[in-house]
């Protein structure tokens, strides 16, 4: 696992490059077959998240994903023999991915949420 502070390390993925690879990885095993294309991973997001995703935020965030190495796509062909974009996590991908789920549950060791909750303060608790 890379360190904080170390040079090599890939910057952490952005929240919604989060989403969106995980998107990808719940299409891609798709119970129709159809794969990870874009507007699979946009109904995926919207129907996990329940918030409206713009398709162009998708493709923007696949494309930044492909070009950081953490997705790749390639042609597809639908059932009615239509060409399409399919993507897929590589294994730089899912390094980040579990990299980000480390690092998100480190964040949340020693947090309670019970006081704010319940309309407390959350000085003094860890």
């Amino acid at each position: 696992m890379p360190t904080p502070s170390s040079p090599s390390a890939d910057a952490p993925l952005g929240t919604f490059e989060e989403q969106v690879l995980l998107a990808v990885l719940r299409t891609a095993r798709a119970a129709d077959g159809s794969g990870a294309y874009g507007m699979a991973v946009r109904r995926e997001l919207e129907a996990v998240t329940g918030r409206e995703v713009a398709i162009g935020a998708v493709y923007a965030t696949l494309d930044r994903l492909e070009a950081k190495g953490l997705a790749s796509s390639g042609r597809g062909e639908t059932s009615g023999g239509n060409s399409r974009r399919v993507f897929a996590v590589t294994p730089r991908g899912a390094r980040a991915l579990a990299d980000s789920r480390e690092m998100r549950e480190r964040l949340w060791r020693g947090v309670d949420l019970v006081p704010l909750l319940a309309g407390g303060s959350a000085r003094g608790s860890t």
